[in-house]
Formats: C-alpha cells, sequence, structure tokens
C-alpha cells in the first residue's frame, strides 16, 4: 500500500539522493512523498505549474540568445524499460516552447560512436546557452547496460564513476544545471505496461523483445542503479527518485523539479537596446497601411 502525504516544502529536498548516502534506493516505486495524493489534484497543479515554466523557460531562452547569458538546464530522465521517460518529455517539457528545447535520446551506441571515448556522443548534445536539454537515456548506460550486460570488464566500468562526476562538475561550471531524475517503478507495474503494449497494436513499435532480457536482470539492474545514484549524487548534480509507478504523480513531480530548478535560476529577459516611443513612432509613420 503507497504511503501518502500531503507535507508541503521543496520537492527537491523531498527526492532528493544526498550525497554520501548509503547505498540503496530511498523512496518505493507507488509512494507520494510531497505533493498531491489523486490524480485531480495533480493534473490541476501540473497544468498551473506549466505556465510558470513556459514563462521561465521563455524568458532562459531570451537570456541566452539575445542577453549573452550562459545558462541552461539538462534534465537526465534514466529508468527500468516503460518507466515513462517518453511520457514525461510529452506532458512536461511538452507545456513549454519547443524552440528552448534540445532532446537527445541514447539508444546503442553506433560503431562510430564506440571508437571515442563513452562521454563523446553525450558532450555533443548538451545545451546551449538558453536552452532546456533534455536526455532520454544519458551517460549512465555505460555504468548500468554496460555494467549489467558485462560488455566492459568492471575494472572499466567501475573507473566511469569518478570520470561522470567530473564531466558533471565540469557542465555545472560552465551554467549548465543538471537535473537528473530515475524514474522509479515496480517490476509488477512494468509487467502491466508491457502486456498493455502487446495488447495494442498501435503500441508493438514500442516493444522490443530485447526489453525480456533486461527484466529478466531486474535485481542487478536494481544494484546498479542503486550504485549509481549514490556514487553520483553530488551537489554540482543531484540525483532525485521520482516514485513512477503512477504516471501522474511521476509527471507532477518532475514538473515541479523543473520550476524549482528555474525559479532559483530567476532568468531574466534582456532589456530592448531602442527606445520604445521612437520606434512607436516610426511604426506609425512607416506604417503602408496608415
Amino acid at each position: 500500500m503507497a504511503k501518502k502525504s500531503q507535507a508541503k516544502g521543496s520537492v527537491r529536498d523531498a527526492l532528493r539522493v544526498p550525497a554520501g548516502a548509503k547505498p540503496g534506493i530511498p523512496l518505493e516505486p507507488d509512494s507520494i512523498p510531497i505533493g498531491p495524493d489523486s490524480k485531480a489534484a495533480a493534473a490541476k497543479d501540473l497544468a498551473a505549474t506549466g505556465e510558470r515554466l513556459a514563462e521561465l523557460q521563455e524568458a532562459l531562452y531570451a537570456e541566452g540568445v539575445a542577453g549573452g547569458g550562459h545558462r541552461a538546464v539538462l534534465l537526465v530522465l534514466q529508468g527500468m524499460d516503460t518507466s515513462g521517460k517518453g511520457g514525461t518529455i510529452k506532458h512536461v517539457c511538452g507545456q513549454v516552447n519547443p524552440q528552448g528545447l534540445h532532446i537527445a535520446s541514447f539508444k546503442k551506441p553506433t560503431k562510430a560512436e564506440l571508437r571515442h571515448h563513452f562521454l563523446w556522443r553525450i558532450r555533443r548534445q548538451l545545451p546551449g546557452p538558453g536552452l532546456i536539454g533534455v536526455f532520454d537515456r544519458s551517460h549512465y548506460e555505460d555504468v548500468l547496460v554496460v555494467r549489467v550486460n558485462e560488455l566492459v570488464p568492471k575494472s572499466v566500468w567501475s573507473g566511469r564513476y569518478a570520470e561522470i562526476n567530473e564531466f558533471e562538475a565540469e557542465a555545472a561550471a560552465s551554467g549548465i544545471t543538471l537535473i537528473k531524475c530515475f524514474l522509479h517503478i515496480a517490476p509488477d507495474t512494468q509487467k502491466e505496461r508491457l502486456i498493455a503494449r502487446l495488447k495494442n497494436p498501435a503500441k508493438h513499435w514500442k516493444y522490443n523483445p530485447a526489453d525480456l532480457d533486461a527484466r529478466a536482470r531486474w535485481s542487478d539492474y536494481t544494484k546498479a542503479y542503486a550504485d549509481a545514484l549514490t556514487r553520483c549524487s553530488t551537489s554540482d548534480a543531484p540525483w532525485y527518485v521520482v516514485p513512477s509507478d503512477r504516471k501522474w504523480y511521476r509527471n507532477w513531480a518532475i514538473g515541479r523539479l523543473l520550476l524549482e530548478t528555474l525559479e532559483d535560476l530567476k532568468p531574466q529577459v534582456p532589456p530592448g537596446e531602442f527606445e520604445v516611443d521612437t520606434e512607436l513612432a516610426r511604426l506609425v509613420e512607416a506604417d503602408p497601411l496608415g
């Protein structure tokens, strides 16, 4: 039974994996540690959140594109198959102007990508000034899939945690604020969602028989995720565990994580480099229909 809460406060504080935390995943997939405990309440709040997100994103975009700013936001989405990475992009990120988004999906590396360092393809997709970047999977695949499937020796993947922390610290120093979300679902929830995909021909394109191979290694993936969360949750780039058995709660929580982050950044629309009255007068005088 889910533990429900109407607690108020910072969503980031409620979902963050503290730096130096003990190994493990601190929240249950069906828990509601903070915020609304009904779908209707979450939908209403998400709509209001979306309006404010759109305003702040426009200001961030203007700051970066027209104001010479260097700040950006990177939302990293990781989770088992069916955890809702695509759904999050649709329902949360879809509320802002797509012009200010940069979305990258990281699938199995190509032969060309494998010839480079594992972070090479990641660096190429970092958001530029003023953008909100969204990673559907990320550099963490190289300490998750690679580890579980033993694609490289332990001596290789175990050293990648430190490389990831250094890389994320560099990104933060360059002006990118990272929001790393682990979309946490239970195996029974995944089973229900996979069955639903198989029963709906319109969703067959989303089904991959290899998903069952990964599912068979659930405990191995859980351990790999727990290690990634505890070893790579830093002050520069904290991890957030987002209970995702309920899609509506997942969307609400990530929307609020984005909102809190942007409100802290306080992006500013740069002033116009012109006199408004002068431009209005010119517009009237030059009006071809006047």
